[in-house]
């Protein structure tokens, strides 16, 4: 039998609804066609399909459609949001300084890092102890010639929301552009940009239930906020990101969305009462404790400290359930939580943490197999030790 599935915040199975509009997009019968290709029906019927999608992931924001730029992924559109608007701003005089935080994910920080090399200069936000970005903490950071925020919206290790509307004032009253990652959050929590003061929005197709390779990078459309290409070759997506767009995963993303759209509050409820099912019975175990505390959090993630507990060698002993000890982007590290260690956790117990997300698909047989196994699993490595 395959292992419980609790990974979801590293990635999520594509729904069946997703995969049908896709399976749509190929193959000669169906809409195949270059939405670049202007001279006949089948560029007409791809733009189309493009079009229709670019407006489901739009409506999810509640934003123009004219402001969704497609990317390979959360990564890609990340690094146009990051490259793309401090190249800009160092071109046009406005200044060099740009602000994140050290428990972002990889993406921004080797991206940042590298700006670092290129003669920008940059400073990381600590989160307190219930691993936030606090809007005083980024005021506190903010200098006259910064020109970009990049926070996100809640962490991917511990699931711990920011208050992304107190820190975007604080960005748009210091006459900076904000970006905030999204992956974690996209389909998941309510994202007005009409209220919010956000420039760039990043997000990822298949954290919410559709394909891999397919991401999407909001770009406000207002003066003064300019995103340099990273990628050339034709000039597509308003200039942003050139290359011949992938209509079948674009058609995913955007079917996902709208299903996202529906299901929204319904899989919220639903999956934080599983979680809080699953922490119950992991509660009965000795020394253990929810990372975070009780700071607000998404309805799926729960990471957990299992005090006293080597961290690998529990997680080498859940055989039957798919879980992880961080991100999925350091997960061949051996070395512990970056954004554990930067919420003052120690050494030791950020390696004996392990991080349990939970999803659409996820039952209460699911969970309640899983809490058996791993409170199993802790008094056994408890009672070798």
């Amino acid at each position: 039998m395959k292992p419980v599935y609790l990974d979801y915040a590293a990635s999520t199975p594509v729904a069946p609804e997703v995969i049908v509009a896709m399976q749509e997009c190929l193959g000669l019968e169906g809409n195949f066609g270059n939405p670049a290709s202007r001279s006949h029906l089948y560029g007409w019927l791809a733009e189309e399909a493009v079009e229709n999608a670019r407006a489901q992931v739009a409506e999810l924001l509640n934003a123009d459609p004219r402001e969704i730029i497609w990317t390979s992924g959360a990564t890609e559109a990340i690094n146009l949001a990051i490259k793309g608007t401090a190249f800009a701003a160092k071109r046009s005089g406005q200044g060099e300084h740009i602000v994140t935080s050290t428990i972002e994910h990889k993406a921004v920080l080797d991206t940042v890092n590298w700006l670092a090399q290129q003669g920008f200069r940059v400073t990381k936000v600590a989160p307190n102890s219930a691993g936030e970005i606090t809007a005083e903490a980024v005021q506190e950071a903010v200098e006259e010639d910064t020109v970009l925020v990049s926070v996100m919206h809640a962490n991917n290790e511990t699931g711990v929301i920011n208050d992304i509307a107190a820190i975007g004032a604080v960005v748009r009253a210091a006459n900076a552009i904000f970006h905030v990652d999204a992956a974690q959050t996209f389909g998941k929590l309510p994202l007005d940009m009409g209220t919010l003061a956000v420039d760039l929005l990043s997000a990822s197709a298949h954290k919410v239930y559709g394909p891999k390779g397919m991401g999407a990078l909001y770009v406000r459309r207002r003066p003064g906020l300019k995103v340099e290409a990273q990628i050339h070759g034709g000039g597509h997506e308003r200039g942003m990101r050139s290359g011949t767009l992938a209509t079948h995963q674009i058609v995913g993303f955007g079917k996902a969305s709208a299903l996202a759209l529906e299901s929204q509050e319904a899989d919220n409820q639903r999956i934080a009462a599983l979680r809080e099912r699953l922490w119950q019975r992991i509660a009965q175990l000795p020394n253990v404790s929810i990372n975070g505390g009780d700071a607000q959090r998404l309805a799926g993630h729960l990471n957990v400290a299992f005090h006293g507990v080597n961290g690998d060698l529990l997680l080498a002993g859940l055989t039957k359930i798919a879980a992880s000890s961080g991100s999925a982007c350091t997960s061949a590290s051996v070395a512990p939580s970056y954004v554990l260690a930067a919420m003052g956790l120690s050494s030791q117990d950020a390696h004996s943490s392990l991080r349990f997300s939970l999803g659409r698909y996820t039952t209460e047989e699911e969970v309640d197999a899983a809490a058996e196994v791993i409170v199993d699993t802790v008094k056994r490595l408890l009672a070798s030790q």
